[in-house]
């Protein structure tokens, strides 16, 4: 991963490089210390991740990347102020990390970082707006004025609500302002499954499945919600499911 490391406090930065060198597979191909720099040095060099400061001379992170034409490099904050993490996350950043910054929280946050980048599609093919959650990502939620944190593993029921979807994870579920098909193209293929045109179920929150009417399938998750597979979706799960 080729990172740019962005704050205003030398010392800080110092402190980072010297984390950042206990972990493999991370070149630091320069250093910024107020908004016009990173803004110049991320258009030379177009790193995959920024470690980016919020509070600094000529602006703050969030103007920064407001400015950068997409696709945008993956972005970890690192900052000593925890009231901006929901505006962050709102955002779409990786992660969210406060000063003095534990290195395991770092090491997580590096391998949701590799993990984004193997998503990536190859030089040369289209480019994502937004990169896919992988299995052991966490998402940011919002639903009102409540907020969840949430593991993309723990979700066990995505379902549409007319042009809004109706997360269900945990004893809680929260509305987002994106269509179905949207949050199928956000959440990874591999955990989730359309069962048919108004829902989406994470396969390992299944607790059983039986037949149904006309080659359909009935399936009953973990927290007692009963799903019906729709006849083409019933196929599709036979089909690449099946031994």
């Amino acid at each position: 991963m080729r990172a740019l490391l962005i704050d205003d406090e030398r010392p800080a930065r110092r402190e980072l490089r010297g984390l950042l060198d206990d972990h493999g597979g991370v070149e630091i191909v320069g250093e910024a210390a107020n908004i016009a720099e990173a803004a110049r040095l991320v258009a030379e060099h177009r790193p995959d991740l920024l470690f980016l400061d919020i509070e600094m001379p000529g602006g703050d992170g969030f103007s920064l990347l407001e400015a950068l034409p997409p696709p945008h490099p993956l972005v970890i904050f690192t900052t000593a102020y925890s009231e901006h993490a929901v505006r962050a996350f709102e955002i779409n950043s990786l992660d969210y990390l406060l000063k003095p910054i534990a290195t395991g929280r770092l090491a997580a946050a590096l391998e949701k970082a590799a993990a984004r980048l193997r998503l990536r599609p190859p030089a040369g093919g289209p480019t994502p707006t937004v990169a896919p959650f992988a299995e052991d990502d966490q998402v940011f939620l919002r639903s009102g004025d409540r907020c969840w944190f949430v593991p993309v593993r723990t979700i066990v029921l995505v379902e549409a609500d007319g042009n809004q979807t109706r997360v269900h994870f945990g004893k809680d579920s929260a509305v987002l302002s994106r269509t179905l098909n949207a949050m199928e193209e956000r959440l990874p293929a591999r955990l989730f499954i359309r069962a048919n045109r108004h829902q989406l179920v994470n396969l390992h929150m299944i607790a059983t499945i039986g037949d149904w009417f006309s080659r359909t399938l009935r399936v009953v998750l973990t927290d007692g919600r009963t799903i019906e597979f729709s006849r083409r979706q019933a196929l599709h799960f036979r089909e690449t499911l099946s031994l």
